[in-house]
């Protein structure tokens, strides 16, 4: 006989809220297998908790957070919530489910994250209606500098009608300040449900969390987002030699007593400040002189100057801006003309003589958005630190010198044993170093791609992990650009990097990438992934990414002897397993 739900006392040391989460997850937990037993009445498992999956789409971590947001919600509100990587449902257990939210990232030009390609692609190959007796809701996560803002939501909310189900509340596209929609379409969806008919968590069949989805109740630091820990930079230096085209940086903050903790494969927020003389140049075109008063984005009144340093993104033009200048200066205005503007300052360079007012001005710019680094530091290796590898952004366009916000505001704006920072630890639990530290790795990071791979070796190096790791790491010159080179032949030489090829672009006449010393070393990097290792990427999105699946495609196909679909297939297979991830922008 199998035992019913336990139940959280009123005197147990939890507040209402804590109770309420934690019995509604003890009851869609023990509702995973069906009940054969009757629960005595008004125990927890005789009262009609809703089963009600939430998917995660995600590549970088953030929609597998809100999914676990959502459970908890979902639990105060009578539901019997199970939280799932997308990766770990299919068509035919879709069918069975009554209800369901959909939380996805979109990646690369509209694509789904990894995680929910082999689910889209069943999505697309069904037909008929098999969806008919399911309620959804989407939320989309996405950043509207994008051409393809939100695609995969919108994909996933289109399809999913198609086959029947029933859409409760409208899907939402949320742009990186997503709090106040989520929250919103959240509360919306979990209202919206029909719960009549549901059966009783007790006795519904939910399919199981592997314990690495779980949704986790970690000791926490309170710092986030919206609350970042200010960080003692504590050095900057440069990684690149004399003569290199590039300017990378190795940056160590010190986390000192903030109780903030990371794992190897994390990202961290780093809240920026804008260039002061971009700002300069800003009053200047608008004819101010910076104390004039304009609100913030939290509401609260403060200069004009502040506001455009500490608050204002300068980056990309809204359309409403542009909307804004352009009609004031007898133009016609709109949305057409924004490919015209890289910066808002291009805005106002097009339009000397119009003269925004401050207050208006503002109310058409976005919120200055944290940007993400992949951590290039183990908290096993680097107590009390956390390490980060910057590449910094400069280059000319349209006869104006350009700066990445972050990257140079990290090089140029900031102190060591001075300056504080603002950060927060985004949590990427898709990326990791095996958890059997016996299992081989395979790592693939040209350029900056290498920061996570630092921290994974560091990291198995302070546990003591025996399994092998080869590295392929790539950029344009050995001699400038060969980042942290005296680490990687030091962990080489005491054997812990097994393998380490390079690929240096600009060294010979022909260029050489990492995925052509992959195709170079096909026979030993399938024999690799047939003794189980794992396979990791990380770096650009847009090419470098694309280049490596696809030479891991035929790496399978010519040296395990397969057709492209068989390989293709081997491929989903590592991806299904978790031996195939990627940290990619």
């Amino acid at each position: 006989m199998q035992p019913f739900a336990p139940f959280i006392p009123e005197t147990a040391p939890f507040s209402p809220d804590q109770r309420a989460w934690l019995n509604g997850f003890l009851a869609g937990l023990y509702s995973r297998a069906p009940i054969s037993a009757t629960a005595p009445a008004g125990s927890p498992a005789a009262a009609t908790l809703t089963p009600l999956t939430i998917l995660f789409g995600s590549q970088t971590g953030t929609a597998e957070g809100l999914a676990k947001r959502a459970a908890k919600e979902a639990g105060k509100r009578g539901f019997a919530p199970t939280v799932l990587d997308m990766s770990q449902t299919d068509l035919p257990r879709l069918s069975g489910e009554k209800h369901l939210l959909v939380i996805t990232s979109t990646y690369g030009e509209g694509e789904p994250p990894d995680n929910a390609k082999t689910l889209w692609t069943a999505l697309g190959q069904a037909g008929g209606t098999p969806l008919g007796a399911l309620q959804y809701s989407v939320c989309g996560l996405g950043d509207t500098n994008y051409v393809h803002f939100c695609q995969c939501a919108k994909d996933f909310d289109a399809r999913l009608e198609k086959l029947g189900a029933k859409r409760v509340a409208e899907r939402v596209d949320c742009d990186l300040e997503y709090e106040d929609k989520f929250t919103r379409w959240l509360d919306t969806s979990l209202s919206s449900f029909d719960k009549s008919g549901a059966a009783p968590a007790a006795q519904a069949a939910v399919h199981a969390v592997p314990a690495e989805t779980k949704a986790e109740i970690p000791l926490e630091s309170g710092y986030s987002r919206k609350n970042p820990y200010s960080a003692l930079l504590v050095r900057s230096d440069k990684l690149n030699g004399d003569g290199s085209a590039k300017e990378v940086r190795h940056v160590v903050l010190a986390l000192e007593n903030s109780g903030l903790i990371y794992e190897a494969g994390d990202a961290l927020g780093v809240t920026p400040q804008n260039c002061p003389e971009l700002v300069s140049d800003i009053l200047g075109l608008l004819g101010c002189d910076g104390e004039e008063a304009v609100p913030a984005p939290d509401g609260s009144t403060t200069s004009l100057r502040r506001a455009l340093l500490a608050s204002y993104d300068l980056g990309k033009p809204s359309p409403e801006l542009i909307s804004e200048v352009t009609s004031l200066a007898g133009g016609a205005g709109g949305v057409s003309v924004a490919v015209a503007f890289h910066h808002v300052i291009d805005v106002l360079l097009a339009h000397p003589e119009t003269k925004l007012p401050p207050v208006q001005f503002v109310r058409g710019l976005k919120k200055l958005q944290p940007r993400l680094y992949s951590i290039s530091s183990s908290p096993a290796a680097h107590a009390g630190e956390v390490h980060l590898t910057v590449g910094t952004v400069r280059y000319d366009l349209n006869g104006r010198g350009r700066k990445g916000v972050c990257s140079t505001f990290l090089s140029d704006r900031v102190v060591a044993g001075e300056s504080r920072v603002g950060i927060f630890v985004h949590r990427n639990t898709a990326f990791r170093p095996p958890s059997d530290g016996e299992k081989p790795m395979i790592m693939v990071g040209p350029g900056t791609g290498i920061a996570p791979f630092r921290a994974f070796l560091h990291d198995r190096r302070a546990r003591g992990a025996r399994g092998k790791n080869w590295l392929f790491f790539g950029d344009q010159r050995a001699a400038t650009d060969f980042l942290y080179r005296e680490e990687l032949e030091q962990l080489r030489s005491e054997g812990l990097l097994t393998r380490l090829d390079t690929a240096f672009s600009r060294d010979q006449t022909e260029k050489i990438y990492v995925q052509h010393r992959m195709e170079q070393n096909a026979a030993e990097l399938f024999a690799w992934l047939e003794a189980g290792a794992h396979f990791y990427v990380c770096g650009d999105a847009s090419r470098m990414a694309k280049d490596v699946d696809a030479a891991l495609h035929r790496v399978v196909q010519l040296a395990g002897g397969k057709t492209a679909e068989q390989a293709a297939d081997y491929v989903a297979q590592l991806k299904a397993a978790k031996r195939y991830a990627r940290d990619v922008y």
